[in-house]
């Protein structure tokens, strides 16, 4: 009888174990989001300071201190291409207390064409808000023997492995988008990387190399400057600022690329904070100030749902994985 008594109890007590830790699963993330922020809330950049998502970020940091009602600390945790930060971010406690700055190349082409990036995007990022998108340049040389897209096709199909492209590096985001470009468009180039987009200019200037691509904002005092000529954009549309470039969609019918910044947190941050977090970094970019600043640097902003931009990073990845594959291209 003792014994009965002593299992019924057991099971009891393991009975409510259960129904405890159902609760705490149920309502905690809700106490948390509630309770939400109580501390100052750091954003991790995973570039050196002064890069564009740097300066954009501490415009917002403001803003997003008026709207939480806490302090906004900004780090710069550099290196691996932005793939070091985000790793940082993937090992901080998931409570909405450490975000970063996220882009296409880190979050995207990184995780693909890198052995050393050991963070799986899809599990370990959650997305919190898609900020901004931009678009690529390809430009060329002053002297360069074509004006346009179709005419630098046109040559280098007529002079095969000879028009020589530079990018900001062998299996990034900007050469991804070239070479989708080329397997579409049906034709060959000479791929020379640079370490960086300054050197990349100015050998581009130069005339040591024909046509270079990177965000197109990289371009603009050159091309102002008449250093070197636009020949198109990879926007889905035509831009005003520059109604005269020509579209990649015009050469190879329905060829867009267009990057994207954003912020994210650790993965399994409560959605509640997520949204929370989305709802004031949003309405940060409605400032006029910060959107003339982002007009100037050719920058779309943008002002979506969690899983808006949850969407756009699962039809990114699936994406560039077809090119890098197609490509040929081996994770270095």
């Amino acid at each position: 009888m003792n014994t009965m008594n002593h299992n019924t109890n057991s099971q009891l007590s393991y009975i409510t174990i259960i129904l405890t830790l159902l609760f705490i699963s149920l309502f905690y993330p809700n106490a948390i989001a509630q309770n939400y922020p109580n501390k100052p809330i750091k954003i991790i950049i995973p570039f050196p300071a002064g890069d564009p998502i740097d300066v954009i970020t501490r415009m917002i940091a403001p803003k997003l201190t008026e709207t939480l009602g806490q302090s906004i600390i900004v780090e710069n945790i550099a290196g691996g291409s932005g793939s070091i930060g985000i790793s940082a971010l993937t090992k901080a406690t998931a409570d909405g207390y450490t975000i970063s700055a996220v882009q296409t190349g880190n979050l995207i082409v990184l995780p693909q064409t890198l052995k050393s990036v050991k963070y799986n995007t899809l599990k370990d990022i959650a997305p919190i808000a898609l900020v901004l998108k931009n678009y690529q340049g390809i430009a060329a040389t002053a002297n360069a023997p074509f004006n346009n897209l179709k005419e630098m096709v046109a040559y280098a199909k007529a002079n095969p492995g000879k028009l020589s492209l530079a990018t900001n590096g062998e299996g990034g985001y900007p050469h991804l988008t070239f070479e989708d470009f080329r397997m579409r468009a049906n034709f060959t180039y000479l791929h020379i990387p640079y370490k960086g987009s300054v050197q990349l200019s100015t050998d581009l200037i130069g005339g040591q190399v024909q046509v270079g691509i990177l965000g197109f904002a990289s371009f603009i005092p050159h091309i102002r400057s008449g250093k070197l000529k636009l020949l198109g954009i990879s926007s889905s549309v035509k831009v005003s600022s520059w109604p005269d470039a020509q579209l990649t969609s015009e050469i190879v019918p329905g060829f867009s690329a267009e990057g994207w910044f954003g912020y994210g947190a650790p993965g399994g941050t409560s959605p509640e904070v997520i949204k929370l977090l989305n709802q004031a970094i949003n309405q940060a970019f409605t400032d006029k100030a910060i959107i003339n600043k982002l007009s100037e640097l050719n920058l779309m902003v943008e002002s979506q749902s969690p899983a808006y931009f949850e969407e756009v990073i699962l039809n990114d990845f699936s994406r560039y994985a077809g090119i890098v594959k197609a490509s040929g291209l081996q994770p270095q």
